[in-house]
């Protein structure tokens, strides 16, 4: 998350800290508007993980099928 804080204060001129807030009330607002798995793993991709795209795409389209 740091990454993205520091790009926000960039190219806002924000300080660190309401640049931090504010990704922080982004990366809330994509965890409950995301459909699960995809929401769990929006933190899990902005600290430089890997999300397990296999596992998502399971559990994401497994109630496709049945």
């Amino acid at each position: 998350m740091d990454e993205v804080v520091k790009m926000v204060v960039e190219k806002t001129g924000l300080s660190e800290e309401v640049a931090r807030q504010a990704v922080e009330v982004v990366v809330d607002f994509l965890k409950t508007k995301l459909p699960e798995p995809w929401g769990s793993q929006v933190e899990k991709l902005l600290a430089g993980d890997a999300p397990d795209l296999g596992d998502m795409l399971q559990k994401g389209l497994g109630g496709l099928f049945g």
